[in-house]
């Protein structure tokens, strides 16, 4: 499971980014950690799918 987090987070250039938060399991210790990342908010879905 993914959560969604949008960000009012603008460049000089106009672009919108999102703040995307995943929840992955370590392989080490099989517990879950959260991965933060900043990417283009037309990029969002693309990401989500992905493993």
């Amino acid at each position: 499971m993914a959560k969604k987090v949008v960000a009012t987070l603008k460049s000089n250039t106009g672009k919108s980014y999102a703040k995307v938060i995943r929840m992955v399991r370590s392989p080490k210790t099989n517990a879950y950690m959260f991965k933060e990342e900043v990417i283009l908010a037309e990029n969002v879905q693309e990401y989500l799918k992905k493993k």
